[in-house]
């Protein structure tokens, strides 16, 4: 039997505004899918003009310009849509999701599809439910005590694997797509007996277990800043709190 790692994977990307899940939007985004180590992957791509003002820290980053979106982006609304039925059909369709740091991109699309779609994520996995594969979360729990940072591009390098063009989503999603595999045969051992599905659930205690590690961290150097425990995706702010 193939292992999840060697088998069909999906892997899902954005780039955005700015890194606060509630208020920032998305300005381009990607899925990937590869059905075989090696074989073509497909890529599909979004340009959104999000209607809010691009700071020029965001653009820095991935070199969409304000100017270049509202030209050449299209209105948020049919964009969420498209994306979350594409991650559904995906589902569907039994490819495992990759998502880098899934919290923050996947947290992102539920509050632009709530903002533009009355609607929200977990809606459009009711019939297929979501397994996710996050290379930051099953690096940190497989090789816990690494020193050295865990960007997308810190873990490309670690692990070998081409980062062709960082912050354009396309190519982060196929980065983190071939990082995961690259984790799952470094780490074969322990992962082979592992279902996409069993990973998901696992992944979900790894996450809350290293952010309860890093709130102890900040709490000790006197930072004030809270670290959300919730993964894939974090729940919806009450309206008073958003």
């Amino acid at each position: 039997m193939t292992c999840w790692y060697e088998g069909p994977l999906a892997a899902f990307d954005t780039e955005t505004t700015g890194v606060d899940v509630e208020t920032d939007r998305i300005v381009s985004a990607a899925v990937v899918v590869q059905d075989a180590p090696g074989t073509r992957p497909r890529i599909s791509r979004w340009l959104v003009n999000p209607g809010v003002p691009v700071p020029a820290e965001a653009t820095a980053v991935h070199g969409l310009t304000e100017e270049h979106l509202q030209r050449n982006g299209r209105w948020p609304a049919p964009v969420m849509f498209e994306i979350a039925r594409e991650l559904a059909d995906q589902a569907a369709a039994g490819r495992p999701l990759v998502v880098m740091n899934a919290p923050f991109d996947l947290t992102l699309l539920d509050r632009e599809l709530r903002r533009h779609r009355a609607s929200s994520l977990d809606h459009w996995f009711e019939a297929s439910s979501l397994r996710v594969l996050d290379p930051r979360v099953l690096d940190k729990h497989l090789d816990r005590y690494r020193k050295g940072r865990r960007t997308l591009t810190d873990l490309c390098e670690h692990y070998g694997v081409v980062l062709d063009g960082a912050h354009d989503a396309g190519a982060d999603a196929l980065a983190s797509l071939d990082l995961v595999r690259a984790v799952g045969r470094r780490f074969a051992a322990r992962l082979e007996r592992l279902s996409p599905a069993e990973l998901h659930t696992l992944q979900q205690v790894w996450h809350a277990a290293q952010a309860r590690g890093l709130q102890a961290w900040f709490a000790r150097s006197g930072t004030d800043e809270v670290v959300d425990t919730a993964w894939p995706l974090r729940p919806e702010l009450p309206a008073a709190a958003a």
